[in-house]
């Protein structure tokens, strides 16, 4: 079994934000050893990074949904 099959989507999500979305936009800095972070209040999934370099913050959120 791979770590693949045991992340779920929302992992996966925060996986691919951390190795695809580590650029800042504001100053073009790579943060090559940062990570996003993310909290869920079972609803709503919000994922943020702050850029070390500049101090910007980017965030991703997600409606959670029975639909």
């Amino acid at each position: 079994m791979t770590g693949d099959e045991t992340s779920s989507p929302l992992e996966k999500l925060r996986d691919y934000y951390d190795h695809e979305e580590l650029v800042c936009p504001d100053c073009g800095y790579e943060d090559e050893r940062g990570s996003w972070d993310s909290e869920t209040d079972g609803g709503v999934v919000e994922y943020t990074h702050e850029c070390p370099e500049c101090g910007a913050v980017r965030e991703h959120t997600l409606e959670v949904g029975d639909e």
